[in-house]
This record gives C-alpha cells, structure tokens and sequence, in this order.
C-alpha cells in the first residue's frame, strides 16, 4: 500500500511513534523480580532482573561495584551455586529471593 511517506503502513505521521496494540505489549512485558545479594560482612545490594536475564550478567555487575574480579566470588542460590547461564526462571526465583556471595577458595596442600 502505497502512502504519501512512502510503502510502510507503520510510518509515523507526527512526532509520536507508532505503538503496537496493548495486546502484543502483554505478551511481551516480562516478569521483573527484586533480588538481594548479601555478602559474608552483611552488605547488602538489591538487583531488579528480568525473569529471563542469565544471571551472569547480575554477577558481573556486582563484582564491578566491589571493585574485584569475577572470578574471585562464588555466588549460591539456596546453598547451590549458580552458573552464569541460570536464569531467575530456572531457579524458580522469587521476589525478595537472597543470593549468598562468598570469596572463592582456592586451595592447596599441605605437606606438613
């Protein structure tokens, strides 16, 4: 179909862009949870996440606020820890859910 700003039907007419249908944003909108992440001192960061979001991205994140690498801290949901591929919805997360930080061990042997 032809129109005079061109072949899109979709096109813009004024400043506002156009909107799909209510229907299509429902189906879209995804489910946000507020998680907290508590480190071994007490400190406390609250992360809002998408239901869907790897929760790599979320300790990523936190190891940037703390300055340290991400491979320094362990992360445990319900005493398991968690991969950087799990998602909230695979943990069956839910809101105001704890996430345990620890520093990561890395041992040795002794020969004593």
């Amino acid at each position: 179909m032809d129109t005079p700003w061109g072949t899109d039907p979709l096109v813009a007419v004024s400043n506002e862009e156009a909107k799909p249908s209510s229907e299509v944003l429902e189906d879209k909108k995804e489910e946000v949870i507020k998680i907290k992440v508590i480190a071994q001192d007490g400190n406390e960061i609250h992360f809002k996440v998408k239901m869907t979001t790897q929760l790599k991205k979320l300790k990523e994140t936190y190891c940037q606020r703390q300055g340290v690498p991400s491979n320094s801290l362990k992360f445990l949901f319900e005493g398991q820890r968690i991969a950087d591929t799990h998602t909230p919805e695979e943990l069956e997360m839910e809101e105001e859910d704890m996430i345990e930080v620890y520093q990561e061990q890395t041992g040795g042997h002794s020969t004593v």
